[in-house]
């Protein structure tokens, strides 16, 4: 394994242990209650600017995945080796267990209240408990993320540096609709660390949200792959070189007789 592997491995970790910490974290202070309206808005927003920030900071080093969806429609549509792609969610998930410990152990040494009661982890409630409303909600929202994410880092048209920003705001866009249903997962490991550290029903719901990601990240990466199929990748404009003006002919003077 190269020294470069190893630290995209160990970004994709960072990455992740900061969005499980700063979106997790916030959603525990502020709830994520219906009655709670601003509590959706800034659960929201850290999500999607955790995103934001992590993109122009370790984007450069692993592409910014923190997230095993996103990785598996990478893989899909062909920008990563499947040992990559293991390592990959190796990373993240380790990441993702660190970022719930911490706030577990912040939480417990301050005595601070959890507002959602499960260190930030995703359940059915919003739901009434129906698996299948759930399962769909998640496959269409990592859906429309995954596809956003690999129309904007497509190499085949040039989004200039405002990429990350606009994943971030995706991101953001995704959970304002989705928390009121199941805490907005799209991304396993995100559910993983939480979910497994709070125990209880947040276990038994955890399939939902490792398979949901997984089939909206796949059908994202397919269907992409497809409708870009037909598109030519813009080719770099070449500017010419000036032409060089040759000297003029010098003239054979008369010779004097």
């Amino acid at each position: 394994m190269s020294a470069l592997t190893i630290k995209k491995y160990v970004a994709e970790c960072i990455g992740t242990f900061v969005l499980v910490l700063l979106g997790c974290g916030t959603a525990m202070l502020v709830g994520c209650d219906a009655v709670n309206g601003g509590g959706y808005i800034l659960t929201a927003l850290a999500f999607g600017l955790v995103i934001v920030g992590m993109a122009y900071c370790i984007g450069n080093i692993s592409g910014c995945h923190i997230n095993p969806a996103v990785s598996l429609g990478v893989l899909i549509s062909g920008g990563m080796s499947a040992a990559d792609f293991v390592g990959y969610v190796i990373s993240q998930c380790i990441g993702a267990f660190a970022g719930a410990g911490v706030l577990k152990l912040i939480f417990d040494l301050g005595n601070i209240e959890d507002k959602t009661g499960g260190l930030g982890s995703n359940g059915l409630a919003g739901v009434n408990g129906s698996a299948g409303a759930g399962l769909l909600v998640e496959i269409l929202l990592t859906c429309i993320f995954v596809m956003t994410i690999l129309g904007v880092t497509s190499k085949k048209a040039k989004h200039g540096s405002f990429g990350g920003l606009i994943i971030g705001l995706t991101l953001t866009l995704v959970h304002i609709f989705g928390i009121g249903l199941t805490g907005t997962s799209v991304n396993p490991a995100r559910s993983i660390g939480p979910a497994i550290l709070a125990g209880g029903s947040a276990v038994s719901d955890l399939w939902v949200f490792i398979v949901g990601p997984f089939i909206g990240a796949a059908i994202a990466a397919f269907v992409y792959k497809w409708m870009e199929s037909s598109i030519e990748a813009e080719k770099p404009v070449v500017a010419k070189a000036p032409a060089v003006s040759k000297p003029a002919a010098k003239q054979n003077k008369p010779k004097k007789k």
